[in-house]
């Protein structure tokens, strides 16, 4: 047997140990946010720099991977800051060895602020955090707003109001958002995001402007 399938042979040994799993859970946490916040970011980041930035193709290709890297990092981080808080507070609680009802949030609470809460030195929050944490919080909301009105668990107890209710709120939901969104981007577009302020310029004020065919339907003038 060669000295790497040995070694292999040894790693296996550990890591399909049942004693080590919890620990082991938190570094394949940690590599998993990190592939899967490297796959989410860079095709998206690639698109829009190349699409919305100015500057040369070195410029923005270290745009893109930086913002990768931040993705990929803040996911890992948190992650693993998660994971290990469970582990902790699994053996922290009145029933040793047990989750508590309230172990995931707490555990959530730690990491969103180590890793997305907090201000860097010079006092700013990054763009990549901003977005995965509205991301997050949309799907929250919407998860809320369905719960709310689930028999079982909402505040609504009739069956067939509650069946009416999510028929009918996707439609108002729909209308009120982009209703709200065009009025603040209107009047307060410094409150935007800055991605979706960009988005909406390029579609409803460069549309506005042209002086011959060619940037009227080829390219912005």
């Amino acid at each position: 047997m060669s000295g790497i399938e040995g070694l292999k042979k040894v790693l296996e040994s550990i890591i399909l140990n049942p004693r080590y799993a919890p620990f082991l859970a938190v570094l394949k946490a940690a590599r998993n946010g990190a592939v899967y916040g490297a796959k989410v970011r860079f095709p998206h980041a690639l698109v829009m720099i190349f699409l919305f930035r100015s500057g040369t193709v070195q410029e923005k290709m270290k745009l893109i991977f930086r913002a990768t890297r931040t993705h990929a990092q803040n996911l890992a981080k948190y992650a693993s800051i998660y994971k290990a808080t469970m582990l902790l507070l699994r053996y922290m609680g009145s029933e040793p060895g047990k989750e508590g009802p309230y172990d995931t949030f707490f555990a959530g609470l730690l990491g969103g602020y180590v890793v997305f809460g907090r201000r860097s030195k010079r006092g700013h929050i990054s763009s990549v955090s901003k977005q995965i944490v509205i991301f997050v919080f949309a799907r929250v909301v919407l998860s809320l707003a369905e719960l709310s009105i689930r028999p079982s668990a909402g505040i609504i107890r009739n069956n067939e109001l509650s069946k009416r209710i999510g028929h009918d709120a996707w439609p108002v939901f729909a209308a009120v958002s982009w209703a709200s969104v065009m009025w603040l981007f209107r009047w307060y577009p410094d409150t935007l995001q800055s991605g979706l302020r960009s988005s909406m310029d390029y579609i409803y004020v460069q549309s506005d402007h042209w002086d011959n065919l060619r940037n009227f339907l080829v390219y912005n003038k």
